[in-house]
């Protein structure tokens, strides 16, 4: 074991409910792009999970109070059962970023469950997690976060493009780094897809059999959050008040909704990034390869999709080492990206009792 050398367990949950996403991954000081991915994992949520981190939107303070330390201690036997799976032996820290069931930062509230001292106790490992709270507080959108991690671990690409319940993007500007949420994604296609008995849409292939929704597409374009300047962040409760009632009155077939929904988005996309662009593109909307197709359809960029792990796996990669540079004292939150009145280095850092 070299003394230049942090291992970290990393663990993301996306607002689309794939799972949870665990790396175990090592990173180099001080030459952070070095980072070798030793082991990864996606654990699905039961039918019972899924359903309650659905309708938390919708819990009382005192029921989130007790979802809060019940979902931390889901993750801890997660992380025990990663930890025993692949034999894992030496580990810096947990880096956990929970599950967002809150997030309306213009009224100060974001909150993302899975308490750390939960995790803490059940895995007898230093945990940092609440990577979003400083940031709000802080006047900023605590959201996205990724882009530091995006701007020192994968630097060689003009733009970099998160295709998970939410699209976002991140590019460094003059020397600064710019990022924003750009559209939901994965959030509504599943719910369409699932309609019609199946998880997710595949590749895109149910969206490309259906047919578009001329009025919806004029319509959905309309919605003033596509006119607002960054910093600019989403969440649930705004697909839930924007986008599901106009999807729901319009009363048509979901691949119709599915087909446009998902040209939507890649127009959506096309409108931010310059043509000829390099961009990486992660989260499980890479894989959607109808949705890629018509991105290039609008604009001529070049759309990198990397190796399954990356895809996969790049949100969790950069929760780690976000706890790596909170563990470190540095900034891991960027005032150009959030909005918040100072860069800082945020989370909060639990250790076993």
């Amino acid at each position: 074991m070299k003394a230049n050398e942090i291992f970290v367990i990393g663990l993301m949950s996306g607002t689309s409910l794939d799972g949870i996403d665990l790396v175990y991954v090592k990173f180099l000081k001080e030459k952070y792009q070095y980072f070798e991915v030793l082991a990864s994992e996606t654990i699905s949520y039961s039918k019972e999970w899924k359903r309650i981190l659905q309708e938390a939107i919708h819990f009382s303070a005192d029921d989130l109070t007790v979802l809060n330390i019940n979902y931390g201690e889901l993750l801890g036997s997660v992380i025990n059962d990663f930890v025993d799976s692949f034999s894992i032996k030496k580990i810096d820290f947990i880096a956990s970023h929970g599950h967002t069931i809150l997030h309306e930062p213009e009224k100060g509230v974001t909150l993302q469950i899975g308490d750390g001292q939960t995790i803490a106790n059940a895995t007898k490992q230093k945990v940092i997690c609440d990577f979003r709270t400083q940031d709000v507080k802080l006047g900023g959108q605590g959201a996205p976060l990724v882009p530091i991690g995006d701007e020192l671990l994968f630097s060689d690409y003009d733009y970099c493009l998160n295709l998970g319940g939410f699209s976002n993007i991140s590019y460094n500007k003059e020397g600064k780094r710019i990022a924003f949420d750009i559209c939901p994604v994965n959030i509504v296609l599943n719910r369409y897809a699932q309609e019609l008995g199946f998880e997710y849409d595949d590749k895109g292939s149910i969206a490309a059999k259906g047919g578009t929704l001329k009025q919806l597409e004029a319509d959905l374009q309309m919605l003033p959050f596509y006119k607002q300047k960054p910093p600019k962040s989403l969440g649930l409760e705004w697909v839930q008040k924007e986008i599901f009632p106009r999807l729901a009155s319009v009363k048509k077939r979901p691949e119709d909704i599915l087909r446009t929904f998902t040209d939507h988005i890649a127009w959506a996309i096309a409108k931010v990034l310059p043509v000829n662009a390099k961009v990486l593109v992660t989260g499980g909307g890479a894989f959607n390869t109808y949705l890629i197709h018509k991105i290039n359809q609008h604009k001529k960029v070049n759309l990198v999709v990397p190796n399954k792990k990356l895809i996969n796996f790049k949100e969790a990669i950069v929760f780690a080492f976000l706890g790596l540079l909170k563990s470190e004292g540095k900034v891991n939150c960027l005032s150009t990206v959030t909005g918040a009145s100072k860069n800082h280095s945020s989370g909060e850092i639990f250790y076993p009792k």
